[in-house]
């Protein structure tokens, strides 16, 4: 379809415990910022939907979900997305809701960049906290495709301290980037055989840039799915 004016990318947004922002401040590279998509960014906050509600998967959030993404297709999006990867657990029930793409997680790409990959290779997903991680959110049934993957977290950094806090505390990029480069590290020294990344975090890619450039391979983050699914509707 052809994109018109007034036509934006739709985030679902999470609670946050801050006051209600029209124009949230958003780094470079984050997928709340505009600049990193051809259309504007609008959201709505899925009521109820605080970080550990989402990720332990509270069934009755779906409703909530599902609310917030047809507000979004009423106010002009042509896509919606969400901030948070662990809300591909609604991803089924809000395809089904609403008449646009809906892409809730990067984790939606596994199965396919476990094909662009050599077979002997795998992927590694890089995730804010590993002991939380479900594995139905990878979207495989094959072993020898889960074989393939490895899952790392960057607990006990500096971003989860700050996330923990009521309200959460802003974090610096540098640190961002520091917490991802050794996870990153710790996967690559038992797995050698590591061919590409996937974050499934929303708040990694600003640091996206820097780790691709660090360790010289493929580095896939929320928005590389966000611009395919908007550049494949333009």
């Amino acid at each position: 379809m052809a994109l018109k004016t007034g036509s934006y990318l739709g985030i679902l947004d999470l609670e946050s415990g801050w006051p209600p922002r029209v124009a949230p401040p958003s780094p470079q590279g984050s997928m709340m910022s505009s600049a990193n998509f051809d259309l504007p960014v609008i959201t709505e906050t899925v009521e109820g939907a605080w970080v550990d509600a989402v990720v332990r998967g509270d069934n009755a959030l779906e409703p909530t979900f599902v609310a917030a993404a047809q507000r979004l297709v009423e106010r002009g999006a042509v896509a919606i997305s969400s901030y948070c990867g662990a809300a591909i657990r609604h991803q089924a029930a809000l395809a089904a809701a609403v008449n646009v793409p809906v892409v809730t997680s990067s984790l939606i790409m596994v199965p396919m960049l476990l094909r662009q990959l050599p077979p002997p290779t795998k992927l590694a997903v890089i995730t804010a906290d590993s002991r939380v991680f479900a594995e139905d959110w990878l979207g495989l049934s094959d072993p020898i495709d889960r074989a393939r993957i490895v899952v790392g977290g960057i607990e006990g950094g500096k971003l989860m301290q700050n996330e923990a806090m009521c309200p959460p505390q802003p974090t610096d990029i540098a640190d961002i980037e520091t917490d991802i480069a050794a996870c990153v590290a710790r996967l690559r020294a038992t797995n050698p055989d590591i061919a590409a990344l996937l974050f499934s975090c929303t708040l990694f890619p600003p640091a996206t840039p820097k780790i691709r450039r660090m360790v010289g391979l493929p580095v896939y983050d929320i928005t590389t799915l966000c611009r395919m699914t908007l550049q494949s509707i333009a």
